[in-house]
């Protein structure tokens, strides 16, 4: 049942909940979740989605304000390709500093301006097509 695993919470609001990871990348790692269920980010509504990404900015600017960190990572993953291993929508507020193993890296690609024109142009639509 949902609020029987012990955690360190850090805020609570009607929509979200953050807390610290159980198992952090980095000192203060925080997870911010909804507290209605969500698989995905793109099951989320709209105003939880808000709610969900201001009180990750709002988190991050404690961590930044609190603690001498160098920046820190948000990362939403969305299904297992993506990592999500979780399948309840959620944020991660990772702290970071020079010296921290933490790694989200990927190996860039040439770009070819062909398909990328056509990869933008698709995503256009679909953005004209949700907004309608």
């Amino acid at each position: 049942m949902a609020g029987d695993a012990p955690a360190d919470l850090v805020y609570e609001g009607e929509q979200v909940v953050a807390f610290l990871d159980a198992a952090p990348a980095a000192p203060g790692h925080t997870l911010v979740v909804p507290k209605s269920h969500h698989e995905t980010l793109l099951d989320v509504p709209d105003d939880v989605a808000g709610r969900l990404f201001r009180t990750a900015r709002r988190v991050a600017q404690s961590l930044e304000a609190n603690f001498d960190h160098g920046g820190f990572n948000l990362v939403q993953s969305n299904g297992a390709a993506a990592g999500q291993d979780v399948f309840h929508a959620h944020v991660h507020v990772i702290p970071r500093s020079d010296d921290d193993d933490v790694t989200l890296t990927w190996e860039p690609r040439d770009r070819d301006a062909q398909p990328q024109r056509a990869i933008a142009a698709s995503v256009r639509e679909g953005l004209d097509a949700g907004s309608r």
